[in-house]
């Protein structure tokens, strides 16, 4: 990730759970918590701004770290020997760089942000640390998350969307 611009926006992490909430998209994250489960997760998260046409994941990036998108929209697109192609938008309430995440591979696409972004960054070094406190909790994220990386490699059209 290109480093975040400091901030003056203020981040509620309600916020977040409400935008998780709304997506109603085929990738969307099946994350359904109950308030006594999101507040722990929240600890875990750092939120952060991004700008309009800023990059937030690089292709071939060896960054694990997982974004959760409270507002805004980011462009996924891979560079490939022909040009830069536009693979899909992603915005509130969806998540980025499961592939990386889950797999220590290179980032297979880009992301930047179409528009000034709300996001909150999940590194792996805190995710272990959740696994060890609440293991519960970050087996459902997992969970969750393993259903969002499901679909985006199930849906051909979109494939290489996985970040």
């Amino acid at each position: 990730m290109k480093s975040a611009r400091p901030t003056s926006a203020k981040f509620h992490f309600h916020d977040l759970i409400t935008a998780i909430a709304r997506n109603d998209h085929y990738d969307a994250l099946p994350l359904a918590l109950t308030s006594a489960e999101w507040e722990p997760l929240g600890g875990y998260l750092h939120p952060f701004s991004l700008a309009q046409d800023q990059m937030l994941i690089e292709q071939g990036a060896m960054d694990r770290t997982l974004f959760f998108v409270e507002s805004g929209m980011l462009s996924v697109h891979r560079q490939d020997e022909e040009g830069r192609m536009s693979l899909a938008l992603v915005g509130a309430g969806s998540v980025l760089g499961e592939g990386a995440f889950f797999s220590s591979l290179s980032r297979k696409a880009s992301a930047i942000g179409s528009s000034p972004c709300k996001l909150w960054s999940l590194t792996v070094a805190r995710f272990v640390e959740l696994t060890h406190r609440q293991p519960a909790l970050a087996l459902r994220v997992t969970l969750a998350l393993g259903t969002v990386l499901a679909k985006r490699v199930e849906n051909t059209t979109r494939r290489v969307a996985v970040v």
